[in-house]
């Protein structure tokens, strides 16, 4: 793989071999930002359990303090008074069967987050095929099934992400913006981290964080100690 020459310029900031503590590692990650833009800075947690098996899946979403930096399109899909909740509560797009139709019909994804409640699970289940691999499906671990979905709507808009393993057992969440700083970062890693480590299977053995790295959107990988997090 080619990379850029601001790319390999950062690469000689630091010493990519070794193992930083949280804070230094982020404040490594911000310094090896040169893109022009705000960058997103992510985290990548590999994890010592075995994604396919169900009793060692990693999944939950946690509010980070501070937010991720990004604007959140939240469609709601509900009926009844919980549609005025919703209005009220920030949705950019609420509606019941009109917006399960644009979806299944117009292939509509103006939206970040799709929240519904337990009752409207029936219709929302029927865009399984379309929202599954875009990971927008609705969960009531993420938080995006629930009965009250004003609180829901507001813990997305104030910066909730879900977390769960991909095939690899990675674990991959963007924790802010570069122009965040140190200090706002390092208290959503922080944040981020103790939920996967509480959400640790009780069939896991062995080493459970196996390596944790932070990087910006264009910049290289910061590899932090994850013992330390333990």
């Amino acid at each position: 793989m080619k990379h850029g020459k601001k790319y390999l310029e950062s690469t000689k900031l630091f010493d990519n071999s070794k193992l930083f503590e949280l804070k230094d590692g982020l404040e490594v990650c911000i310094k090896t930002a040169k893109a022009k833009f705000d960058e997103t800075v992510e985290m990548h947690i590999r994890l010592g359990v075995d994604s396919r098996h169900a009793d060692q899946q990693v999944r939950g979403a946690v509010v980070l303090p501070n937010g991720t930096g990004k604007k959140v399109r939240v469609l709601a899909v509900c009926k009844g008074e919980n549609e005025d909740l919703a209005k009220e509560a920030g949705a950019d797009y609420v509606g019941a069967e009109d917006m399960i139709n644009k979806i299944q019909t117009q292939n509509w994804m103006e939206f970040d987050v799709l929240i519904t409640t337990p009752d409207m699970m029936g219709m929302v289940g029927k865009l399984g095929r379309i929202l599954g691999p875009r990971g927008l499906m609705p969960n009531p671990k993420a938080g995006t099934v629930s009965a009250n979905i004003a609180k829901a709507i507001k813990e997305a808009k104030a910066g909730k992400i879900e977390y769960r393993l991909d095939k690899t057992n990675i674990i991959h969440c963007p924790i802010g913006k570069v122009s965040f700083g140190v200090e706002k970062l390092f208290q959503n890693a922080d944040v981020l981290l103790n939920a996967v480590i509480k959400a640790k299977p009780e069939a896991s053995k062995g080493q459970y964080m196996r390596s944790c790295v932070v990087s910006s959107t264009m910049g290289p990988g910061v590899k932090i100690n994850a013992n330390k997090t333990l």
